[in-house]
């Protein structure tokens, strides 16, 4: 007997608030996300001083949120995926549980915050693109303008910066935080697509239960055995509960509801990572860094509205 129909036909819920708006679910999703570069510079340290080691930053922030995932699941009596979702549930864990918080948090390391939420503004855009791909979409001439103008100001940025600094290995950590970006625009679009058929908090949550068997050995297996401030752990854990588990019941449960507006909060995201970068870490953020981002911004725009027009077209 097929169980789609009925598992689409559940009304999803995000917190017991389902007329909740969402964009305003978006919003708040865009602010809890906006820590996690911050939160994971704090967590691993620089190269100057380092911290807790990003691989372990990386399987632990999983672990602990698949094991409070597992008890939620359990709690409200969760069926299990049927087997049609195994592959959206696969993305998710790829992208977004074991590529991006690795590939990130190796670049945070190095690399200030700051600078990360700029290379890292594309994401919309690149998830946009995949998302095109995914749907058998063909965005015009003038997304891939600006796809094109976009990686452009990135690469530019990047190595002006590391030219700057004398700093090779800032190239290295920007290509990295390009592969976390690709993990991360995987894990939305899959995501998205997962909470259409599963309430938005149920995707995220099967998703790292299905990580488990990988992220909690190797947990185990990274356990660092150096002292840490009791901030890194901190840090660890906004990123392990809200990063990774929580802050996705908001995020799924609007794009699954308003895809392309609430797809368009996300533009702001670099600019509040910034500030709190600037906020929270004190890092010195000069004119040049808020005119990239501010670039980056006008190109992702540019590209989502001749994606938009360019998937009107008969």
């Amino acid at each position: 007997m097929n169980t789609t129909p009925q598992v689409l036909a559940r009304r999803p819920v995000w917190a017991g608030l389902p007329t909740v708006s969402p964009r305003w679910l978006g919003a708040l999703a865009v602010l809890l996300f906006a820590m996690t570069i911050p939160m994971t510079r704090v967590a691993n340290g620089s190269l100057e001083a380092p911290q807790l080691p990003p691989l372990f930053v990386a399987v632990a922030r999983g672990a602990i949120a698949g094991v409070l995932a597992l008890a939620y699941l359990w709690m409200v009596r969760a069926e299990r995926p049927v087997r049609g979702q195994w592959p959206l549930l696969a993305g998710v864990v790829v992208g977004g549980v074991l590529v991006f918080p690795l590939c990130m948090g190796w670049a945070v390391r190095v690399v200030p915050a700051a600078h990360a939420a700029v290379i890292v503004g594309l994401l919309p855009l690149c998830t946009a693109a995949l998302a095109s791909w995914w749907m058998g979409q063909r965005p015009g001439r003038g997304f891939w303008l600006a796809g094109a103008a976009g990686s452009a100001l990135v690469l530019g940025f990047a190595l002006g910066v590391a030219r700057l600094h004398g700093a090779d290995h800032w190239v290295d950590a920007d290509a990295w935080l390009v592969v976390s970006m690709l993990g991360a625009s995987l894990a939305y679009v899959a995501g998205a697509a997962l909470s259409r058929q599963m309430p938005a908090a149920q995707a995220i949550s099967w998703s790292l239960v299905v990580a488990l068997p990988i992220t909690v050995p190797a947990t185990v297996w990274c356990w660092p055995s150096d002292a840490v401030i009791w901030q890194a752990w901190g840090a660890l854990a906004y990123v392990a509960v809200v990063s990774t588990w929580l802050g996705f019941f908001a995020w799924y449960a609007a794009l699954a509801r308003d895809t392309m507006r609430v797809s368009q909060l996300q533009l702001m995201q670099p600019f509040t990572s910034i500030a709190l970068s600037a906020l929270l870490l004190r890092e010195s953020v000069d004119w040049s860094t808020w005119l990239v981002a501010a670039a980056v911004l006008m190109v992702v725009i540019w590209g989502q509205r001749a994606a938009r027009l360019g998937s009107s077209k008969p």
